[in-house]
């Protein structure tokens, strides 16, 4: 293939190949060359110009197939476009030749056609460059019409069209004859030719005025009559054209050709008349009202209704919005007006007028629903609202009118319900979408909405009461405040009016609507109303018998009522289940005796009401199984049981009641029959066994003798197909923008869809996906589906002798009928045996014997020859389901068998299809049947029949078939593949276009086989490479083809290609066709488009929105998308879509699809999106633009030259999105959220300002989002303050994190500020509305958080700022002391317990963080006293603001502790497990009610934490010693100890001690932590956690709670378990530490409490021998401790747990393990050492809680990890300072060495056994140092050995052995090369010297002093270089010095006189000075100092030495003179040791 790749068609290739390669080859050339001819250059066409035209004019004579055609005639217009056109009139006659040609067989008939083609395109581009050569052109091809067949007038129609663009008006001479032939075309037969005559013509209404002026009542006549017997297509095509001529006659100027012939612009009235003829005449026209008009028979055909309501929509559309906005009055008038009482004949049938009512109902939707702005809505509601009011007043009028004309006022009445229900469902829908935007209209008493739907709830007729009710039921749901309010209107109305039928009815419907609304509003409704609708029903349904004239209406109100009461979910129905339970039983007689005696008596009226009230029961039960399957415990189903005998014993006697009564028994029979098998439907089959018999004979009887004659195919069997096959079945059954009047022309003729009046009781479900009003089937239909689900169900069930008897009933009654109705009775079987098998396949289980499975076999081959292809497609399905429940491969072998033998002999059509498609069906459910013969077989016969071109429907079943075979044969299909994609090419390139459903066949086959190719496709060899190019040439050719549904394949074969080789795909092209497809008509089209889009910008959004971008650019002429991509990008372009589109799964889509390019672009483009957001935010409903022509127009509104368009497109630059509605602003503000998260991960300088701006400098083209904060705040600010809930939800969630993110930014500006303090007036004015008192509970509670976090992040520290915002948290502070009694009834008490548990988390999260900030001040304020007074001031400043935020709580703090407290306590008792549920107080918890304690649940678990920190913050700051006077019993409603819950009030005490009150609070807050640590929920924010654990904290911190903890000993070891685990299961470090910290209190308090026991024994034992003192502490006499009770255990456990999981070399089993090599060292994290550094601190405090013995048992553990750790950690770092590990462990083991329990008599001995041993391993560490891989830190070490010479009692460190080897250490430390050693080492020797005890000491001086003194005297040799050197000589100096002291008289004399030459050395003379370095400077002032101070103490020495030695004494001098003035200066600097800070020194003090 790539061999076409060039200019000229390469012909040798091309003669070498064999016939179906050629046109292959030719295909993929010609594709190549229009991509390659546009990027030629002039020159190089020009000279290959003639030869290139010569190879496409001679492919017109090799019968190109249809894309091929299209492809040359392209080329050859580009070419003369864009090369020379002198020899373009050759062509033209050439074309007209061909044309003109008398052969007239079908061989030659391609050639034509592509002759016709041909020259379409070349006056497409050449135009009027042609000059008049059209007019012969035109002639010639009219002519050929005159005898071509339908391909031939196809294509010349689309010829004619494209001729008409190219040449504009200057076609004018020809317009009449291609306008009379366009005519004839418009009713021709065949649907394809009717489609292109409808674009012809409206490509030629762009110039021919006649076509809407004087011409145009025909033209609409013609459009009517095309309309008959139409399809979908065709319906919209015509309907556009319609539609625009008519919009274009509104609109036209005057011109002058028009004033010549006295043409008038028509009137809006009289265009909307014409079309309204259409829909109330049909197509007979508006004269010759024929004789069938007169006698009333005719009705208008249905297709005609459809087309015309169609075209009403295109007409409004093409007018524009706003247009429709100025004119809405005239045009609600003229569209109520089709379906009201002047035009009877339209709805002199319930089905007729059914049908009326949807298409005026799609009318108003697609117009006001689609096209209008929020604000406009609003002003057309307000419209419908006054329509409705007239019509009410013409009922009352009607109504109370008794004079002689009642009989034709009551027709009146009858008339104007249809206006009613139509204007009723379009508010209602209009305010369901407008949502809580609608609030206003509510409010406008002068519309007076609520008030017009309310008054016609009674109205006369039932349908009119049902409407009003759903529309109730759209207000409830879109403003959920409404809900309470008007259900409690309607109780009470209904009480009321008890006696009037209507209002009986209709209030019910309304309160049944109402409750079917709950479901929907996620604040519920308060619980209290169930009680009160359940006490009504009981009421009507006890009054029913009362009174004759209302019994029937009471009854069914009754029932209604409680079958909608039950959808409110088990929490409320459990309550009334008994009442109802009885009800129940009471409704049906109590045996069949009673049943007999009740068919004796009564008359048709009574039986009436009792069917009714039975049918209404069992409707009632359905919906509680439905709605309450939680409640159906064992015990409610044996009570639900026993009235079902007797409901079906009634069921068997109907037939006989229904004859003795007559007809008026009709219909109520059928309700119970249909409502008794839906209940029957939902129950255990197990319940109800032992009526199956009579069931199942009742269920025969409906299916094989059904009532109807109608043919019900179309509801009845498309679940029953797999959704895949019904696309065989044409565009009826699939999903399109019109299948809500599309639905109708399904149905056949009797009946027009369903409506609500036919079952009320479907008021209260939930209405089926995309419908808006539930619309069941009459009663009649909906029996026999009913029927058959519950035959499905019943038949899995009964045994399998039975089932025989059934089949061969039901095949003998199919056999018996005859016509029509055999078929309508066979499509009932069929359904109902493929239900049955469903459910088998579903419960595994078999069919049973042989014979069943024959009578079954014919059951369904019966079918599968059926006329009617639905029942064939079925039947397909069935007998694939068949073969799956039997299971037995020679059985589906036979299966097959039959199928292929049929096949192989039938001829006729519908045997082919239904055979073939079984054949592909197996495959289904049998995974591939194994053999790969039979899959040779299958494609062989499919292969054959896809090939028969007499008949399309054969091949497009055929190759469906195929593809589901491709799909399911796998790996096995692999040897197929190439000859079935050369198939399919094949096909593709000679199907005629007409036969769409071929195509669309074609294109599922190739999906399939890119599918089954998959990654192959990457490959590079030749056979991959030319199997791809096959692929990628089909998806060519179907994205060529004029059929939508193709092209939709096509889009998605490209992206299974684009998934498996991306690589091969072009992008740009592909991006380009989804750009122009992105607003069909098409609902499946866009579908595919965006489904496409979205896998493309996973991968790569960037690229497709550049491709997007750059081809609007180019802008050709042939792509015009219809969306503004140019100024808003591609994502702009979706968010319009998302905007307008209506279909939920579209709009998820594009959603993804936004998602998705928001999160790999939103960083780099991030002005982009922020303003694309912004845009969609603020275009709220004031802008008074122009809106944009609407999007269901293409192309040709581009020539319209009207004025409203022209001023729509400029003014659409301002403002790209004109009045999103409220969830597409939602979305963008959940967009805002997202860009900022996308930010956070990708730089920090996008919270940065200096750093953003500073970048923003270097390279303007770097954007941050720190640089648009206004822009967020804006945003916010807009969604948070608008009139939607949703949106203002999503405001203030977006406020709430950019508080979060950018709190913490200063304002480089103003130092010490930060940058969001300026818009402290923004965020305080959008939070205010939100604790207005109306706002619904969701919204504060949300307000709330963000008030906290405002005050939290403290970015306000001016006090008298804050207040504005701490005043809402008061506001609404008051609201919850208020408490339940003053709770608003709008909402259910659930959203009252959100509301108040979100106020108390708010104050709850402003006072931890107020005590933190306090704390971490008076830490600071510590610091800065022990620092210097001088930051007194500046301290004084920031206290003031956290103290100030401390004072603003604790006013309020006595009232919110209680509160607080009392949460904690609902909350401990919503965690008890539900074995005590019987102990919970009956009447709920502070907060909550009993009833509605589920739905509270979350609130707790969302609020608890930080409740618990801060009551724990709050009882810690009063210390536990405060007790309000009035506290507990008094000022909560009920007391707040949890000790007291269960205990009867007489045995309660009345008042509490304070110890009491105290360890109440304590267990409280305790026993919440426990709980909740011991198993948080996996899903438990790490936020709980920690704060649970800081309350820990703060309740430890205080002595009080800290005395309950230590002495009780078993509540410690708990905790610490508790803990333990939660080390183990949480990684978080945080987590982590917070626990250590607990633990660490703990222990502390574990010792005050051993300390305190053991100073309490001594004082009682006063003077007692102190031998005799019992042991305190854990061990007692023996040392044993015991796990599990012990502290000291638990305690050890944790600790080894931390550091083992950081430095797993301390696990001794672990350290032989190989995963683990001795001396590998493992550098901590930061956070590792800070865990490491917590455990050893508290392994280091263990001891003192054990006795003597116990410390005894515990040392050798600690000792090890100690010393371990320190080994571990101790690493050489650069910087000298020590790892924060290593100073833990030394400052551990120096806690424990001055352990008093080293020195207790009883453990001291083995301490000091033990003591040694350690200090031995200390020093071993040395020598496996040496031979080790890294640097041994000698300095800690060290350190570690003099913390043991200095901390232990003598004994340990005095033997010899030891003491040798802890001086060898020194010295070699001594003699380190590494100064910061050396100077460490000195430092260390230097207390050591210092040990007060001789022993200690002399050892070391008499082997370390000598060496040192030898050091010293070396340096005068080498003076020190630098700082470090120069701190060791220093160091050195001072040991000596101290040595001095220290020693003897006898001795101190020698010494100094060592000391003195040394000091002296350093000295300086003057010049030297100048000249010398600096640390020899400091060397000598160093050296001057000590020799001033050594001089007086020992001045005897001084004076002799300076006698013997003169050198020394005129060098003293010199420097002393030298020095004497800046001596005072320096002196101070000196004091301080200079080299180390002061900080380092402290923590590595451990001495």
């Amino acid at each position: 293939m790539e061999l076409a790749h060039s200019l000229l068609l390469n012909e040798e290739v091309y003669n070498q190949l064999g016939e179906f390669q050629k046109a292959e080859f030719v295909f993929e050339w010609l594709q190549f060359l229009e991509k390659l001819l546009p990027v030629t250059s002039r020159a190089d066409i020009r000279e290959n110009q003639k030869k290139l035209v010569e190879q496409l004019t001679s492919l017109l004579n090799n019968s190109p197939g249809p894309p091929t055609r299209r492809l040359v005639a392209k080329n050859l217009a580009v070419l003369y476009s864009s090369g020379d056109t002198f020899s373009v009139y050759q062509t033209i006659d050439k074309c007209n030749e061909l044309i003109r040609s008398k052969d007239d067989s079908p061989s030659y008939l391609p050639t034509k056609l592509a002759a016709v083609v041909c020259l379409g395109y070349l006056y497409k581009k050449l135009g009027r460059i042609l000059g008049n050569s059209f007019t012969d052109t035109v002639g010639n091809v009219l002519k050929a019409m005159k005898n071509a067949e339908s391909q031939g007038r196809y294509e010349i129609m689309l010829s004619l069209q494209n001729i008409l663009n190219g040449l504009g008006a200057a076609a004018i001479p020809c317009h009449r004859d291609i306008y009379k032939a366009a005519r004839s075309c418009l009713t021709d037969r065949s649907m394809a030719v009717r489609c292109a005559a409808a674009k012809c013509l409206l490509e030629l209404q762009n110039e021919a005025v006649f076509m809407w002026s004087t011409d145009l009542d025909s033209v609409v006549t013609l459009c009517f009559k095309s309309f008959e017997g139409s399809n979908y297509d065709v319906r919209l095509a015509v309907s556009k054209l319609l539609g625009i001529v008519l919009a274009r006659a509104l609109t036209s100027k005057q011109t002058a050709a028009s004033t010549r012939h006295n043409h008038r612009r028509i009137s809006l009235e009289e265009a909307m008349e014409l079309l309204g003829t259409g829909f109330l005449r049909g197509s007979c026209g508006f004269l010759r009202a024929s004789g069938d008009m007169l006698k009333g028979t005719s009705s208008v055909s249905r297709d005609v209704r459809v087309g015309v309501t169609q075209a009403y929509v295109v007409f409004v559309s093409t007018l524009g919005a706003q247009w429709l906005e100025r004119n809405f009055s005239a045009f609600l008038s003229h569209i109520l007006d089709l379906v009201s009482q002047s035009h009877p004949k339209a709805i002199q049938s319930q089905t007729d007028a059914i049908g009326c009512r949807r298409c005026v109902s799609f009318i108003l939707r697609a117009t006001v629903g689609g096209l209008l702005g929020e604000k406009a809505q609003i002003a057309a509601a307000k419209e419908i609202c006054q329509a409705i009011w007239k019509l009410k007043k013409v009922v009352d009028a009607a109504m109370s009118d008794s004079n002689l004309e009642t009989k034709i006022s009551t027709t009146d009445v009858t008339a104007s319900q249809h206006v009613l229900v139509c204007a009723l469902q379009e508010l209602g829908s209009l305010i369901h979408g407008l949502g809580t935007t609608a609030a206003p209209l509510l409010q406008d008493s002068s519309t007076g909405a609520l008030e017009a739907v309310i008054s016609v709830i009674v109205h006369p007729s039932i349908s009119v009461r049902l409407t009003a009710a759903w529309c109730l039921r759209c207000i409830a749901v879109a403003l959920p405040s409404y809900v309470s309010p008007l259900l409690d209107r309607c109780v009470e109305r209904l009480s009321a009016l008890k006696s009037s039928p209507e209002a009986v009815t209709g209030y019910s419907f309304a309160i049944a609507a109402l409750l079917g609304a709950v479901k929907h509003c996620p604040l519920g409704i308060p619980h209290g109303k169930g009680k009160v609708i359940m006490a009504v029903a009981e009421d009507l349904l006890c009054s029913a018998s009362q009174n004759s004239h209302v019994s029937l209406q009471r009854t069914q109100a009754g029932w209604l009522l409680i079958a909608a009461l039950m959808t409110l979910g088990p929490a409320v129905v459990q309550h009334h289940l008994p009442r109802m339970l009885l009800l129940w039983k009471c409704i049906f007689p109590s045996s069949p005796k009673d049943l007999e005696t009740e068919k004796t008596r009564g008359d048709s009226f009574t039986w009436q009401v009792t069917l009714e009230g039975r049918a209404g029961a069992l409707c009632a039960i359905k919906s509680f199984v439905s709605h309450c399957a939680g409640l159906l415990t064992d015990e409610v189903v044996q009570r639900l049981l026993p009235p079902l005998p007797s409901a079906v014993d009634l069921l068997t006697q109907l037939s006989s009641i229904y004859k003795s009564y007559g007809n008026s028994l009709k219909t109520p029979s059928t309700v119970y029959r249909h409502k008794l098998y839906e209940l029957l439907s939902v129950l255990p089959p197990k319940t109800y066994e032992g009526s199956f018999c009579a069931v199942l004979k009742e269920l025969v009887a409906d299916l094989t003798v059904p009532d109807s004659q109608i043919d019900a195919s179309t509801f009845l069997l498309p679940p029953l197909c797999h959704e895949n096959d019904l696309l065989l079945l044409g565009p009826l059954l699939q999903e399109t923008d019109h299948r809500f009047i599309e639905e109708q022309l399904l149905l056949g003729n009797s009946i027009a869809g369903g409506s609500l009046e036919y079952d009320p009781y479907s008021i209260y479900e939930k209405a089926a996906k995309g419908d808006s009003v539930p619309k069941p089937l009459p009663p009649v239909l909906s029996v026999i589906s009913a029927a058959t689900r519950l035959f499905g169900v019943m038949f899995s069930h009964v045994a399998e002798s039975r089932r025989l008897q059934v089949l061969e009933q039901l095949l003998n009654s199919i056999k018996q009928t005859k016509g029509s109705r055999q078929q309508i009775v066979q499509l009932n079987v069929v359904s109902a045996f493929s239900t049955s098998l469903k459910h088998l396949a579903n419960c595994k289980g078999s069919l049973g014997p042989e014979e069943v499975r024959r009578s079954a076999l014919t059951l369904v081959m019966g079918a599968l020859e059926s006329n009617n292809p639905l029942l064939r497609c079925a039947a397909a399905e069935c007998l694939a389901r068949l073969a799956q429940v039997v299971s037995d491969s020679a059985f589906t072998a036979g299966l097959a068998q039959v199928s292929f033998d049929k096949l192989k002999s039938a001829r006729d059509v519908v045997s082919r299809t239904g055979h073939s498609l079984a054949l592909g069906c197996l495959y289904r459910y049998l995974g591939g049947i194994g053999s790969t013969q039979h899959l040779n077989a299958c494609v062989g016969v499919l292969y054959t029949l896809s090939q028969d071109s007499t008949s399309p429907d054969v091949q497009a079943w055929a190759l469906h078939s195929l593809s589901l075979i491709v799909d399911l044969a796998g790996p096995l299909y692999h040897v197929h593949v190439e000859p079935t994609l050369s198939l399919v090419l094949m096909l593709l390139l000679t199907v005629p276009p007409a036969y769409t459903e071929v195509h669309q066949s074609l294109g599922r086959c190739l999906n399939a086989l890119i599918t089954t190719l998959g990654p192959e496709l990457q490959g590079s060899s030749t056979t991959v490479s030319a199997l791809r190019t096959s692929c990628l040439l089909g998806c060519a050719a179907m994205q060529d083809n004029p059929d939508c549904l193709v092209q939709a394949e096509a889009i998605s074969c490209l992206q299974q290609l684009h998934m498996f080789a991306p690589r091969h795909v072009n992008l740009s092209s592909l991006v380009s066709s989804l750009c122009v497809n992105l607003c069909s008509s098409y609902l499946l089209l866009r579908r595919a488009v965006v489904a496409c889009l979205r896998q493309l910008v996973q991968r790569e959004a960037a690229e497709v929105s550049e491709y997007a971008v750059a081809l609007v650019k180019e802008s050709r002429e042939d792509f015009t998308p219809d969306v503004n991509i140019r100024e808003i990008g591609l994502e702009g372009a979706l968010l319009g879509l998302l905007d307008k589109e209506l279909d939920q799964r579209l709009c998820q889509d594009i959603k993804e699809t936004l998602t998705h390019m928001l999160t790999s672009m939103a960083v780099e483009k991030l002005s982009f999106w922020l303003k694309l957001c912004k845009d969609v935010l603020a275009a709220s409903a004031d802008f008074n633009t122009v809106a944009s022509v609407d999007t269901t127009q293409q192309e040709e509104t581009a020539k319209v030259d009207d004025a409203s368009i022209l001023t729509s497109d400029s003014d659409e630059r301002f403002h790209p999105f004109s009045n999103p509605r409220w969830s597409t602003r939602v979305f963008a503000a959940e967009c805002v959220c997202k860009i900022i998260s996308q930010c956070e991960n990708a730089d920090s300088a996008h919270f940065d300002i200096t750093l953003a701006q500073e970048r923003k400098q270097r390279d303007s083209r770097d954007d941050f989002l720190v640089l648009h904060l206004a822009d967020l705040i804006r945003m916010a600010f807009m969604a948070a303050t608008d009139h939607s809930d949703q949106l203002r939800l999503s405001g203030l969630q977006t406020l709430l994190i950019v508080v979060r993110k950018f709190a913490a930014v200063p304002e480089p500006e103003f130092p010490g500020h930060v940058i969001l303090e300026q818009y402290q007036a923004n965020v305080g004015a959008a939070l205010r509305p939100a604790f207005a008192p109306e706002t619904p509970p969701d919204v504060t509670a949300k307000a709330c958080q963000v008030c906290s976090a405002w005050i939290a992040s403290g970015v306000v520290s001016d006090l008298s700022d804050l207040r504005r915002v701490h005043q809402l948290l008061i506001s609404s502070l008051v609201k919850v002391q208020a408490g339940k009694e003053a709770q608003n009834q709008q909402y259910s008490e659930s959203a009252s317990t959100m509301e108040i548990l979100a106020i108390l988390k708010a104050w709850a999260e402003v006072y931890i963080v107020a005590v933190e900030k306090q704390k971490n001040q008076t830490d600071v304020h510590n610091h800065c006293l022990k620092t210097a007074n001088s930051a007194e001031e500046s301290y004084r400043d920031v206290t003031s603001s956290a103290s100030g935020l401390l004072d603003l709580v604790q006013a309020d703090l006595g009232t919110l502790s209680k509160l607080w407290l009392a949460a904690l306590q609902d909350f401990a008792l919503l965690t008890l497990p539900s074995e005590y549920a019987s102990q919970l107080p009956a009447e709920g918890g502070t907060f909550y009610t009993a009833e509605t304690i589920e739905n509270a649940r979350p609130h707790y678990y969302n609020s608890w934490a930080l409740i618990l920190y801060a009551t724990a913050l709050w009882l810690t700051s009063t210390g536990f010693i405060v007790i309000d006077p009035d506290e507990g019993v008094t000022n909560l409603s009920r007391p707040v100890t949890p000790t007291t819950m269960c205990q009867d009030s007489s045995t309660r005490p009345l008042v509490k001690s304070p110890e009491d009150v105290n360890t109440d609070r304590f267990h409280l807050i305790l026993g919440i932590s426990v709980e909740f640590l011991c198993s948080p929920r996996s899903d438990a924010a790490m936020e709980s956690i920690i704060a649970c654990l800081r309350a820990l904290q703060a309740l430890f911190d205080v002595p009080w709670p800290r005395s309950k903890i230590g002495g009780d000993q078993e509540l410690g070891v708990e905790l610490l378990n508790v803990l333990h685990r939660l080390i183990l299961t949480r990684e978080s470090p945080d987590i982590q530490l917070a626990a250590l910290e607990v633990v660490r209190l703990i222990l502390f308090a574990a010792q005050e409490h051993v300390r305190e026991k053991r100073r309490s024994a001594e004082v009682d034992d006063g003077a007692a021998e102190k031998e005799t003192l019992p042991e305190f502490g854990e061990g007692k006499d023996t040392g044993g401790l015991v796990p599990g009770k012990s502290l000291v255990f638990a305690t050890l456990e944790l600790c080894v747990c931390i550091l083992v999981r950081q430095l797993p070399q301390l696990n001794p089993k672990l350290t032989c393990s190989p995963a683990v090599q001795p001396g590998k060292h493992l550098l901590l994290s930061e956070d590792g050492s800070r865990l490491v550094a917590a455990a050893l601190v508290i392994l280091s405090d263990v001891p003192a809680i054990c006795s003597p013995e116990g410390s005894v048992s515990v040392l050798p553990t600690i000792l090890y990890l100690i010393i371990g750790a320190l080994k571990e950690t101790a690493v050489k770092s650069r910087d000298g300072q020590l790892p924060l590990t290593v100073a833990a462990s030394l400052q551990a083991l120096k806690g424990l060495l001055s352990s008093p329990m080293a020195r207790a008599e009883k453990s001291r001995t083995a301490w000091t056994d033990l003591l040694r041993s350690a200090l031995v391993t200390v020093l071993d560490c040395w020598d496996q140092g040496e031979h080790g891989f890294w640097e041994l830190d000698e300095v800690s070490l060290l350190t570690a050995v003099t913390v043991f010479v200095m901390s232990t009692s003598p004994e340990v460190t005095t033997i010899e052995c030891l003491q040798k080897r802890c001086i060898e250490k020194f010295k070699i430390a001594l003699d380190s090369k590494d100064p910061l050693v050396q100077c460490k080492c000195y430092q260390l020797l230097h207390s050591i010297f210092q040990h007060p005890n001789k022993a200690v000491s002399y050892p070391f001086i008499h082997s370390l002093a000598p060496s040192i003194v030898r050091k010293l005297q070396e340096t005068e040799k080498a003076k020190p270089e630098n700082a470090a050197e120069l701190q060791v000589v220093q160091e050195g100096i001072k040991v000596v010095t101290a040595l001095t002291s220290a020693a003897e008289e006898e001795h101190r004399a020698h010494l100094v006189a060592c000391l003195l030459p040394i000091l002296i050395s350093f000295l300086l003379d003057e010049n030297a000075l100048v000249s010398a370095t600096n640390s020899a400077k400091n060397l000598h002032e160093f050296a001057l100092q000590n020799l001033m101070q050594i001089g007086p103490q020992y001045s005897s020495v001084f004076k002799k030495l300076m006698a013997s030695s003169p050198t020394l004494k005129a060098r003293l001098e010199s420097a002393v003179k030298g020095n004497q003035e800046s001596i005072k200066v320096k002196t101070a600097k000196h004091t301080k040791n200079p080299g180390k800070s002061s900080s380092i020194q402290l923590k590595t003090n451990f001495l």
